[in-house]
């Protein structure tokens, strides 16, 4: 083998070895991954995906706020926040979040399903229906998204007409 097949063979196999060791997945599996371009995620974000999972939300907001002054188009991460911001019970940053990750991505189902509890919460059901007609065109019933919102604006609904019922 002459020295350019040699040099030709060390960069192919040093550039496999590269691309077998940086991570390139989108980042959340909720991030409508199907037209989202592959990148790689942010440690911050994975560490606050377990603070979330152990429902630590002062360390998941804290490592968001993180991954968004990184990355400000990062739909994913503001999602998290408002997620983690309606846990603690800060409704109205919790909202100024979800509006901002449905801006960078308003096809993301994570954020309407998300959104659309939150105005349950607040007591919406006409917002948190819109969401869940958002999410109808989407992906309908076929997705977990649809489903779970569609579960709770029931719920809602039946907590809600029993109440105002006189007894």
């Amino acid at each position: 083998m002459d020295l350019n097949l040699r040099s030709l063979a060390l960069l192919f196999a040093l550039a496999a070895a590269a691309a077998l060791s940086s991570p390139a997945f989108p980042v959340g599996s909720d991030s409508n991954a199907s037209s989202t371009p592959a990148k790689a995620v942010d440690p911050d974000y994975t560490r606050a995906e377990k603070a979330i999972d152990a429902k630590d939300w002062p360390r998941a907001i804290d490592l968001l706020t993180k991954v968004v002054a990184r990355d400000d188009k990062n739909a994913d991460a503001f999602n998290y926040l408002g997620y983690a911001e309606r846990q603690r019970g800060n409704l109205e940053i919790a909202f100024k979040h979800y509006d901002r990750a449905l801006s960078l991505n308003p096809k993301h189902t994570g954020i309407r399903e998300y959104l659309g509890e939150a105005y349950l919460i607040v007591g919406n059901l006409p917002k948190a229906e819109e969401q869940l007609a958002a999410l109808g065109k989407l992906c309908t019933a076929s997705c977990d998204e649809y489903r779970e919102l569609k579960e709770k604006i029931t719920d809602y609904k039946q907590k809600h007409v029993a109440a105002s019922k006189p007894s």
